[in-house]
């Protein structure tokens, strides 16, 4: 080997396209934007611009809901959960809550809190603590031995008596037939 066969590594550097730069690059004159008008200049605004016709997507109508704060909730499978505990990753005698998984390495993060699913077969006997259990995972526990607790979400005094409030002006309305 002498110095002068030394090479780089296939790859190791790439060397960018200088555009706007004469013809003679290949990549000279209008530098890959194509012709005039609005698309060739930065800070093109066009998305669903139809050059001044009301455009689609405020010609069809809205439907549906979206959730101003939507939680998102680990969801688990009680199948899962006994697959944790037969492999001794999850000790069943000790209440099964979100802490629980993080640590044993089940769950990534805590996110909002836990839903349990019904999917799969539970033979151990264990104390579930959940957001959200859903009918056939509550089953599946209780059939099993174990016992399902679900965390309320606690609600402000002045909002019960807010929404009492509102209740007993709903009522009021409908007693006279009218609307408010």
């Amino acid at each position: 080997m002498r110095l002068n066969e030394i090479n780089d590594n296939p790859g190791s550097r790439k060397f960018r396209v200088r555009i706007g730069r004469g013809i003679g690059s290949g990549m000279g004159k209008m530098g890959g934007r194509g012709g005039k008008g609005q698309t060739a200049r930065s800070g093109v605004a066009i998305g669903g611009f139809e050059g001044g016709q009301m455009p689609l997507h405020r010609r069809l109508p809205k439907r549906g809901f979206n959730k101003w704060r939507p939680k998102d909730y680990n969801e688990i499978n009680v199948g899962t959960l006994q697959n944790a505990i037969d492999a001794k990753i999850l000790d069943g005698g000790k209440p099964v809550d979100v802490a629980a998984l993080v640590a044993a390495g089940i769950l990534r993060r805590g996110k909002d809190g836990l839903r349990v699913l019904g999917t799969g077969e539970l033979k151990a006997k264990i104390s579930v603590v959940a957001n959200h259990a859903t009918a056939s995972a509550k089953s599946a526990i209780e059939q099993a031995g174990g016992s399902v607790k679900l965390i309320v979400p606690k609600v402000l005094e002045a909002d019960v008596a807010k929404r009492a409030k509102t209740a007993a002006k709903k009522a009021k309305v409908a007693a006279k037939g009218g609307k408010s």
